[in-house]
């Protein structure tokens, strides 16, 4: 019966989005009874593909890869528990847009460029805290379209 209940939680959190299992971990730690079944829970979750660690990046990739840079999102993603591999694949994968999502990015909240030298620090620490590197915040910022 409280096996049945610590699965029910997983699978009630799983319900709501994407979780990889060191999350689960995190928030399931206090509702475990005895030692060890929280483990054979998250086996046999994850043995039945209820728990994917590709999944969970591809869901991150989707909701926050259009507000926020390669950096940030590499933080979430080791934050969630992910192995470095998958990491890696999934900033790699956002390079290729970083200068494009930025500039999205600082159009929406600016869509000018800065006059002066306190609004152009302004505009680099909002794009720098968005995990956007210094090499594309400049570019973004001089207006320069060179990829």
């Amino acid at each position: 019966m409280t096996t049945l209940s610590l699965k029910g939680r997983a699978l009630r959190l799983l319900g709501g989005r994407e979780h990889s299992r060191a999350e689960l971990e995190r928030k399931l730690a206090a509702h475990e009874p005895e030692p060890g079944q929280l483990r054979q829970v998250l086996d046999e979750l994850q043995a039945k593909g209820f728990i994917s660690e590709q999944r969970v990046v591809e869901s991150v990739l989707h909701r926050r890869a259009g507000r926020l840079g390669a950096g940030r999102i590499r933080q979430e993603l080791q934050q969630k528990g992910i192995g470095d591999e998958l990491v890696a694949q999934a900033v790699q994968q956002l390079r290729s847009t970083e200068l494009e999502r930025a500039r999205e990015v600082w159009q929406r909240r600016f869509g000018a460029p800065p006059q002066d030298a306190t609004e152009r620090a302004r505009q680099s620490r909002f794009l720098a805290a968005r995990g956007f590197g210094g090499d594309v915040i400049r570019r973004v910022l001089a207006g320069r379209d060179d990829d």
